[in-house]
């Protein structure tokens, strides 16, 4: 199966139209229409269901796309090595970072690298830890800093991160100077990122307790504006409160405490493209002494 179909094939299901699919690859919308019915006929079904509001696969296409994202990727990895052989460097890798404190390092980083490797490009990556480790698993990023999550990549250690209590500045557990994970039953709760495979999540989890949110949050700022109005107390990572003024709430340890491993998530070394291996050799090299440096 031709690798370059593939990879249209995936672009078409993430945009959700052979057009748009056509302009980010550089072709014509009939070219990629053409590619599409190819692989229908070599895999003999339908593999999109075309209708006003764009395309989706089919059953038999979500059954084959683990296999054709491998595909896409050996296609990539071949590409780039038989480059290599030629003394070019050339590639896309795909970078990440969950926590803001570390942008500043990450995009230095970037920096570096692209100026010692002009053929390569660097794509940014925005999302949860659960979702660029899903990306990992399916060969759609190549370097990521995230929170430990399971999965068949490697992780580097870069940090033991708490979680603690935001509450509002005139809370009684502020005398205290620590906040008992039970009190989040009790407390009208603020959930950020409600509903997602969250560090707070899984620390609430760990510990059996199902608080029930009193009001989600999208962000990390709003949660903090509700705090601040005296709406709630909310769990979040110590790193994101790097950079907030965090004025008119506390932050405390929470009672059991909950730690975090923050790290770099990056495939296997035996399954890094050339101009991941490369990436990854770059930033190993670069690794910040803290995240607020």
């Amino acid at each position: 199966m031709d690798t370059e179909k593939c990879t249209a094939l995936l672009r078409v299901l993430e945009t959700g139209s052979l057009s748009a699919a056509a302009e980010e690859l550089g072709y014509t919308p009939s070219g990629v229409s053409r590619m599409m019915a190819a692989l229908e006929a070599e895999t003999g079904f339908p593999l999109l269901v075309r209708s006003r509001g764009g395309v989706e696969p089919t059953a038999e296409c979500k059954a084959l796309l683990p296999t054709v994202r491998e595909l896409a990727r050996l296609g990539r990895h071949y590409t780039e090595q038989a480059a290599a052989l030629r003394g070019v460097e050339i590639g896309t890798v795909r970078v990440g970072s969950v926590y803001a404190v570390y942008y500043d390092w990450l995009a230095e980083t970037i920096a570096g690298f692209c100026a010692e490797h002009p053929g390569i490009e660097v794509e940014f990556l925005h999302g949860s830890s659960a979702e660029l480790c899903a990306a990992m698993e399916a060969h759609e990023a190549d370097f990521a800093i995230v929170s430990r999550r399971e999965g068949s990549f490697d992780f580097r250690p870069l940090l033991q991160d708490p979680l603690l209590a935001w509450v509002p500045e005139d809370h009684p557990r502020v005398h205290d100077g620590v906040y008992p994970l039970r009190d989040f039953l009790a407390d009208p709760y603020i959930s950020t990122y409600a509903g997602q495979d969250t560090d707070n999540a899984r620390a609430f989890a760990q510990n059996h307790l199902e608080p029930q949110a009193r009001y989600s949050s999208a962000n990390v700022r709003s949660t903090y504006a509700m705090v601040a109005a005296g709406l709630g107390v909310s769990l979040n990572n110590a790193v994101l409160s790097y950079g907030l003024s965090l004025d008119h709430i506390t932050v405390l340890p929470t009672e059991p405490a909950c730690i975090v491993e923050i790290g770099i998530a990056a495939p296997a070394a035996g399954e890094r493209s050339p101009a991941a291996e490369a990436f990854y050799r770059y930033a190993m090299a670069h690794l910040p002494e803290s995240p607020a440096n």
